[in-house]
This record gives structure tokens, sequence and C-alpha cells, in this order.
């Protein structure tokens, strides 16, 4: 038996070990190990609950939106404050946006590089792949000529030892599949999305007034002003300047990543008997369509077990809780115990190995993460978990395109359970949101229209209009999977404050009852080809699209060195 340390691993947020152990060329038994501490809980005590958000904004660099969402929401709800319709649509805006650059970029940047092999590409004929090109899509950069300039480019990086994020793969590995004109247009796509992307986001420094971490949230609604007959508001040039931003979203998604992302998944159908893991799917649901107590959300929630798509049972948030039998905290009650979030602990206790190791104390403590549970079971939440949710709940949008893109790939509703699975959801999700982003600023405008311009209620703002003592729970759908803050506020400042996040539910370790996390379930029987090189696992890892800073974060108030980068 092989064992094999994966760390750091690269393309994520955060950091990340996975440790396996292979026998007979597949992975036998795995574990999964967040290295860095957070400590945003512990900080957020004792302060102003209006000012959680832009704390927990910082968690992240790459979802920045997300933790100031629920958080707003979870004191919102303990509070009793309620945002006005335009508050709504600008932060489903606002969302949604996230999400779709979100996706294309993980797509491209993070997850592209273990399916394609950038040395092959210098391989490839310009004119073949021209073909190729033309042949999936009517996109407009397709000729010969515009992918022998990208060609050259990447020759004359390799040529200069300058490779930069292509400089550390294992390329030429017997696992990549894709011939080399498909190589050398994904590599120029890859390319491409690095300038659609920066683009498309300027929605969200209309917005916020920078991104990332936009600065226009407010417990109680926004403060970005919507009034057509103001330059410094939301105006009906700025409705005008979102619709070009979409269409040019709509037409990269439609012309470039779907067209990509089928002919990609082509060469790897076996991927989609790999990488099923626990089987259990998890969903809150996002973007409210009113103004209701409970509306009605464009994505459902619902909880789905044993991939049975035929039933999908109502969540119900007073069933999470979080074990830290292998997370390196401690709860008052022994760390046998559970507990829901509204009655979460956060105590770190290192109980080593010392840095650096060569491996983790698996029969112990080994991860600063937790292991959520809902209902005692691990969940996979994410793309797939949505898609598949929306799709057994008859969502009409999301099930036209699962079937069609299961059609196309020639393989059936069982293909969803996998690594593969997973990839193509995130995909159909992208399509799904930038077709109904559309929805969303034609209803602000609308609002506009009619003299509703409201952005904020001020009813609640004031802490003496609070209740003394009360407990909120938020929840959002991030781009990598449910979100929850939960607070609890007494005499106007926070007593205590518990995240659970995508990457908490996906990576966690095992519970008390030795129980796998998704991570962890989803590579056994994952094959092997070379221990030395395993991209297989890189795979799986990368298709539920890590970010361990969200999960976990080190803070140090005294200033001390944390530790040293060399560069060589």
């Amino acid at each position: 038996m092989t064992h094999i340390v994966v760390d750091p691993v690269t393309r994520i947020e955060g950091h990340l070990r996975i440790e396996a152990e292979v026998d007979g060329g597949k992975v036998a038994n795995a574990w999964s190990s967040s290295t860095m501490f957070r400590g945003i809980e512990i900080i957020l005590q004792g302060r102003d609950p209006r000012d959680a958000w832009a704390f927990t904004q910082r968690i992240c660099g790459v979802c920045t939106t997300v933790h100031a969402i629920a958080s707003i929401r979870a004191v919102e709800d303990a509070i009793g404050a309620k945002p006005p319709p335009n508050a709504r649509l600008l932060r489903n805006l606002i969302i949604a946006a996230q999400c779709i650059q979100d996706h294309v970029i993980h797509f491209y940047h993070l997850h592209a590089l273990d399916w394609v092999d950038i040395v092959s590409a210098l391989e490839a004929d310009p004119k073949a792949t021209s073909d190729l090109a033309m042949s999936i899509s009517d996109w407009g950069k397709s000729s010969a000529t515009y992918f022998k300039g990208i060609q050259d480019r990447v020759k004359s990086l390799v040529e200069r030892g300058q490779l930069g994020p292509f400089a550390n793969a294992y390329w030429g590995h017997p696992a990549y599949k894709l011939p080399p004109e498909a190589n050398l247009m994904a590599v120029a796509h890859y390319l491409e999305a690095l300038d659609w992307q920066r683009e498309f986001i300027k929605m969200h420094a209309i917005l916020g007034g920078k991104n990332p971490h936009l600065q226009s949230f407010l417990v109680g609604g926004m403060a970005t002003p919507v009034d057509p007959n103001h330059q410094a508001s939301l105006n009906i040039h700025t409705i005008a300047q979102f619709k070009k931003l979409i269409a040019g979203a709509q037409e990269f998604v439609s012309k470039v990543y779907i067209p990509d992302l089928l002919a990609v998944a082509s060469f790897y159908k076996d991927w989609a008997g790999i990488g099923a893991g626990t089987g259990n799917y998890m969903v809150f649901g996002e973007y409210p369509l009113s103004d209701e107590a409970d509306p009605e959300k464009f994505l459902p929630s619902g909880i789905i077990r044993n991939r049975d798509l035929s039933k999908v049972e109502d969540f119900d948030p007073s069933k999470i809780t979080e074990a830290i039998k292998h997370s390196w905290y401690e709860y008052d009650g022994g760390d046998d115990q559970t507990l829901h979030p509204s009655q979460g602990q956060t105590k770190p206790t290192y109980t080593g190995p010392e840095p650096p190791y060569e491996r983790l104390n698996t029969d112990g403590k080994y991860s600063w993460l937790k292991s959520p549970r809902y209902d005692g079971v691990p969940m996979e939440v994410g793309p797939l978990a949505r898609m598949l949710v929306a799709y057994a709940r008859g969502h009409e949008q999301v099930k036209g395109l699962v079937d069609a893109v299961l059609g196309k790939l020639e393989v059936g509703p069982a293909a969803l359970f996998s690594t593969l699975g997973r990839v193509a959801a995130r995909g159909i999700e992208t399509k799904i949101l930038v077709d109904k982003i559309g929805d969303f600023t034609d209803e602000l405008a609308a609002n506009m229209g009619k003299g509703e311009l409201r952005i904020h209620d001020n009813s609640k703002w004031e802490p003496a209009s609070w209740p003394k003592d009360s407990m909120g729970a938020g929840f959002h759908e991030a781009p990598r999977g449910s979100l929850s803050h939960w607070v609890h506020v007494k005499d106007g400042k926070i007593a205590r404050y518990q995240c659970v996040v995508p990457s908490t539910w996906n990576a966690g370790p095992r519970d008390e009852g030795e129980t796998p996390g998704p991570y962890e379930a989803a590579l056994l029987g994952t094959p092997i080809a070379n221990p030395e090189q395993p991209i297989e696992i890189l795979r799986t890892v990368h298709s539920f699209d890590p970010c361990m800073a969200c999960g976990v974060h080190v803070v140090d108030t005294g200033g001390r060195e944390v530790t040293r980068v060399k560069v060589r």
C-alpha cells in the first residue's frame, strides 16, 4: 500500500492537505486536512452586529460578497429588520454576478489544468484547432491565425522559462486525454476568460464601489442609491450598462464556456463513474423572488439522500450540527459532543503534530475544519447539490439544460453523481444564472419607473429598537455551496457568532462516528496511474472548488512572523 501526501493543494483559496492510501492502483482511504486556524468568530464577540458583515466579508478574497450577505441576513433575522424590494434586487444582482464570474474562473483558471495539457498545445496544428473551434461554436475568435498567435505566445513563455501559472503541473501525464488541438483551444480560452471576467465584474464596482469586498451593504438594506434622475445614483444609464455587461456574459458563456465544457467532458466520460462521494446533498435555496417572510426562491432548497432523485425533503435548519472529534477544537461538554451552530463554540486546541510532518495523526485530531452534519449525516453542498435539488423539484430551466447536457455527452442521470457531474453542474448553473440576472435588472428598472426608490429600512437601525436578547441565522447559497451565519445579539452586542461554510461541509474530517466527509468519501476508489503524480486526486478535489480561507485563516494579533516564503 502506497501513502500519498498532497500538500499544499494548489489552485485553490487557502491551505489544504490531502493524504491517501493507494492499494491496487486505487484510493483505498483518504483524509482531508485544512491546516490554518480561523478566528473570525472570536474576533466578532462584543462588537456591534451592524459591523459584522465588514469583518466576515474579509474571510475570503475570492467569493468576496458571500459572507457579507450571510452576515447581514443573520443580523436582520435577529433584530427583525426587513429590507425594501430594491435591496433584495441589488443583493440578487450582486449574488448572481459573483456566482457567474466565480464559476467561469474556476473552470478555466482553477480546474482546467487538471484536464488540459499545456505542453501538448505546442504540438497542435492551428488550422485544425480552428476547424475544431468552429465545429462547436460560432465564437468570433476562432481563426487559424488567432490560434497560431496563442501558440507562439505560449512557446515564447516556454523558451524564456516564464510559464507563470503553467509552471507546475504534471505535463505529459498519461491521464491527459485531449488531443493537441483541443488543448490549444482551451489555452486560448483560458487567456480570454481572464479578460472577460475582469470586464464582467464591473457590475460589482458599480453596485458596491469596488471589487473585491463591496462597500454598499447595510443591515436593513443597501447603501447604493437608486434614482433615475440623479447621475450619482443607479439610474437608467446604469441599467443600460448592466444590460451590456450581461449580454457579453451570455455570449461568452454560451459560445465559449459551455462548448468548452462539453468538448473537454466528451474525452473524460469515465469520470462520470468516479468521485461520487456521500450521495447526500443539501441546498438552502437562493434568489428570493418576493419580499414576503418566506419567499419563493429561484433556486429551491431541499435535501436529497442516497442519490434518490425521486424524493426531496424540506430543509430544516434545526438539524445542523458540528462535531470536533477529529478537529483541533474542544467543546465544554467533551469532544464526542455535537453542537447546533446557534450554541456553537470556537475553542482552538492544537494537538500536533509539529510542522513540517510526514503524516497526519488520523486516529486523533487532524484538521482545523469541524465536521458539519445534517440529521447526523454528511452532506455535499455546491453547484451539483443545487442543480440536483432543482432538477428533482422540476425546475423547468434546470431540467431542460441538465437533460440537454446529458444527451450531448450520451450519459445517463447517474453520471451526475461524480467528479464530472460537479463540473457539468457548475456550467449548467452559470448558464441558468446568466439568463436570469437580466430579470433582476428589469425589475429594478421597473421600480425606478414607478417611483419605488427605497433601499433601506431605517426603523431597526438603532439598537434601542432591537430585542434585548435575540438569535438570528442567515442562509446563502455561495458559489461553493450552502453558507450559514449564526448570531446571538445581547444588549446591542454580539454575544456569540458562528460561521458554517461550504468548504467546511465538503472538506471536513471524519465525525464522532468515523464517517468520512464528502472530500474523503469522493476520493475512495479513484484510480491512480502514478502515485508520484496524483493528478486524479486533484481532479476530484478541485471539482468541489475548495476555499479553505473561508473555513480557516491565521490571526496573529502580536504581529509575529507566521511563515516565510523563499523565492529561488
